[in-house]
């Protein structure tokens, strides 16, 4: 399991709003019954929204490990717009009902941050990778590789949550940021990275494989 993990199966960014959408929804049925049903059907889709659970690191030490829950919608040749470089594109979505905690990808030291403010377009559609509110962490891997990692705001979504800086080291598997509703995560990598995964596959944040290299 991973030892970073730093709190219980609901994610802290949750914690506020799912306590306030159960206090409503327990008010409204002290005073309304049964017209408190839809209050608790949004507290669940809270609950399920915020779920965080701890995941199975892979061992295979060449593998770049899923970010994010969700869809691939790209593997393909793309520049690499924060290091300047052309690179393998791997990006995965998230819709609503994804686990939108992001994880490290590689064993790596984070060697920079950048934040972009931007539009919040379908974060399905690929100018989401550089119209839209962006964070990007670029990554040595152990192994001497280059990684950029880009958590990228959706449609809805209207926050990015990074806790990592420029010097950190990171251990892949490792939780480093949430992003709020649907939202995307894109992977740049070396041109001679192998990817393990194609366009429509759902992924699992650290336990499905991206790409080796």
């Amino acid at each position: 399991m991973n030892n970073h993990y730093p709190h219980p199966i609901i994610a802290r960014e949750g914690w506020p709003f799912l306590g306030i959408a159960v206090v409503v929804a327990v008010v409204v049925t002290l005073i309304g019954g049964a017209w408190s049903l839809p209050f608790w059907i949004i507290a669940l889709f809270v609950l399920q929204f915020f779920r965080d659970p701890p995941r199975t690191i892979p061992q295979n030490p060449n593998a770049v490990l899923s970010p994010a829950d969700g869809r691939i919608v790209v593997v393909a040749k793309a520049h690499d717009p924060y290091t300047d470089r052309e690179a393998l594109k791997i990006s995965v979505f998230m819709n609503v009902f994804n686990v939108h905690s992001n994880r490290a990808p590689v064993d790596g030291k984070i060697e920079t941050v950048q934040y972009f403010p931007g539009k919040f377009v379908n974060a399905d559609l690929d100018k989401a990778s550089l119209e839209n509110e962006r964070n990007a962490l670029a990554i040595t891997a152990a192994n001497g590789q280059s990684v950029t990692c880009v958590q990228v705001a959706g449609l809805i979504a209207r926050r990015i949550l990074c806790y990592v800086k420029a010097g950190d080291v990171l251990a892949r598997g490792q939780r480093y940021g949430f992003i709020r509703f649907g939202s995307r995560v894109d992977v740049y990598l070396p041109l001679t990275a192998t990817p393990k995964v194609s366009v429509g596959e759902k992924v699992s944040a650290t336990e499905t494989i991206l790409a080796e290299f």
